[in-house]
């Protein structure tokens, strides 16, 4: 090997390394986000050691390796999967879905988080607007908030009726039976954390200009709820913790460990198996001698500023 050879080798080891750098920046700036107020706020000195952040992050990566095995495999398999994320206010349901879809494709993983019904909604069938975001084969939904806003916050703050409220859990069995016999693998999580963790949670967005839009007025109602949607959680469970639908509660109050033990258990669920691919090889470079780029006018350009 010359000088030259090897001089280009070590340029292309450097040119990997930083793409691989480059890619674990999203996670590192998710990270940052998570703590970056918790030692500030932490006043009565009530933080906790989390998980050691090099393991945190070596098996973040090995579990979401493992994702990517379970979207082929959905995907060539042509299975229909529906995960449900219920909990309280600010459990932390939002960090886990980032960082199962962080490094999926989101045309066959998607996120649904629908909005408060409009009057037209709110004149359906209850389970109507939820149907309509269900999964074709081939693809992974996740709900964040779900069909059981009915059992949470729509009991709680009085925005369904009591004859409402008693049929939604004598449909809701069925209907998800339905969805299993339609071929839909379901899984439904449970974020549980502590009236004091979601007392320094909601102060964390309070006090946090990046992180305020997070906080609702229904949010905020919900700190002087506390024990009414206790309540509503536990009926919740007594009613809807079937044989072929169940619960799976998430102690969410260390969020790295919620989110490895979340995504791992996950995987557990689904009899995925690694999806044998096809080596690419890139096509030869065609070139045309008669084919001139033309210039592109310098005011196009986004400005340089870094």
């Amino acid at each position: 090997m010359t000088a030259s050879d090897r001089k280009s080798q070590i340029s292309k080891r450097e040119r990997i390394i930083q793409e691989m750098a480059d890619d674990l920046d999203e996670e590192l700036e998710m990270e940052l986000d998570d703590t970056r107020l918790d030692e500030l706020l932490d006043e009565a000195g009530t933080l906790k050691p989390t998980v050691d952040r090099r393991l945190y992050f070596r098996e973040l990566l090995r579990l979401q390796g493992e994702l990517v095995k379970l979207q082929d495999w959905v995907q060539s398999e042509k299975k229909k999967v529906v995960v449900l994320f219920e909990g309280r206010d600010s459990a932390g349901k939002g960090g886990v879905i980032k960082r199962i879809t962080q490094r999926l494709n989101p045309r066959i993983c998607r996120v649904a988080a629908l909005p408060a019904p409009n009057e037209r909604e709110r004149t359906q069938w209850y389970f109507q607007r939820y149907v309509a975001h269900l999964p074709a084969g081939g693809e992974i939904v996740l709900f964040d908030r779900s069909w059981y806003n009915r059992a949470g916050v729509e009991r709680v703050m009085g925005f369904c009726s009591e004859d409402e409220y008693q049929e939604f859990f004598k449909s809701v069995p069925e209907f998800e039976r339905m969805l299993i016999r339609s071929g839909i693998i379901l899984v439904k999580y449970w974020f549980s954390i502590t009236d004091d963790e979601q007392q320094f949670r909601f102060t964390m967005r309070i006090k946090d200009p990046l992180k305020q839009w997070k906080l609702s007025p229904m949010d905020v109602e919900s700190r002087s709820r506390w024990e009414a949607y206790t309540k509503a959680k536990e009926t919740m469970l007594e009613y809807t913790h079937l044989p072929d639908s169940p619960w799976w509660i998430v102690d969410a109050v260390d969020k790295k460990r919620a989110r490895l033990n979340c995504i791992a258990h996950l995987l557990t669920q689904i009899p995925y198996q690694e999806v044998a691919r096809a080596p690419v090889t890139l096509p030869p470079r065609v070139r045309n001698p008669d084919y001139q780029r033309g210039p592109v006018p310098p005011e196009m350009y986004v400005p340089a500023k870094y």
